[in-house]
């Protein structure tokens, strides 16, 4: 190790110093490395599992049936519930058929509207759940069939 004579003692000592900083500090280097490359691919991985589970059997409940064409603009009502109650779609729903547009909370119901897309027939389930349960306490069911213009 080279360290910078001097005539000032303390300086001396300060240059050493640092050079066993140094030399410490490469080593130590790798183990935090490898530890901060294993937390950042812990925070990429874990939202990806962080989903909500699927809404489970759903219980009765009524059944609306919507003709439409393609091209035009579906809307659902759902009614607003309070209690910590949402209202989750509980199937995936045929994007070619139907995809969603937007969703606003208008009065005391939660409004959501679909495109059409091309001709066929969807079943959108809806479950009430409480937060992001799997359990459903209510069902609102909508069957949508595009035709052509």
């Amino acid at each position: 190790m080279l360290v910078k004579e001097s005539p000032f003692p303390v300086v001396q000592r300060v240059c050493r110093a640092r050079m066993a900083v140094y030399s410490k500090g490469v080593t130590m280097l790798r183990p935090v490395a490898l530890g901060a490359g294993a937390a950042a691919a812990l925070v990429l991985v874990l939202p990806a599992r962080a989903t909500a589970p699927p809404v489970g059997a759903l219980p009765r409940g009524p059944v609306t049936t919507i003709h439409t064409r393609t091209g035009s603009l579906v809307a659902v009502a759902l009614p607003h519930r309070a209690g910590g109650l949402v209202w989750r779609l509980a199937r995936g729903v045929d994007p070619k058929v139907l995809v969603e547009v937007s969703e606003a909370n208008v009065g005391k119901d939660v409004v959501v509207v679909y495109r059409a897309g091309r001709t066929g027939r969807v079943k959108l389930a809806y479950g009430l759940t409480r937060g992001e349960t799997s359990r459903a306490r209510a069902s609102l069911t909508f069957v949508v069939t595009v035709q052509r213009r």
